[in-house]
């Protein structure tokens, strides 16, 4: 017989197989967590966006257009931080609402 207990024990499993399988590209989601597949796809685009960021800046640095080469690798440092500000903005509106909850609830 499915029991309550069973049912949120697999949910916890699943929960934390789907977290183990994407941890990689959490670095590249705007979101907190990675739950649903059009989370993992965004991530996916950032971090392929990273990548040919990367490879275009040693092209550029390859045939010697420095100004260009900077101008690329501060887009690439650029990418990243602003990923993680607004994932802190996103859990400081989660914590604020949190704190607006009378406490009843």
């Amino acid at each position: 017989m499915i029991t309550r207990s069973k049912l949120a024990e697999q949910l916890r499993d699943y929960q934390f197989r789907s977290q183990q399988k994407w941890a990689k590209l959490i670095i590249f989601s705007p979101k907190l967590q990675l739950l649903t597949k059009a989370d993992v796809n965004v991530a996916r685009l950032l971090a392929l966006l990273f990548s040919v960021l990367v490879i275009s800046a040693y092209m550029t640095l390859y045939f010697r257009r420095f100004r260009l080469s900077f101008v690329i690798i501060c887009l690439g440092i650029l990418l990243p931080i602003c990923l993680k500000i607004s994932r802190r903005r996103k859990l400081a509106k989660k914590r604020e609402r949190r704190m607006l909850l009378p406490l009843s609830m």
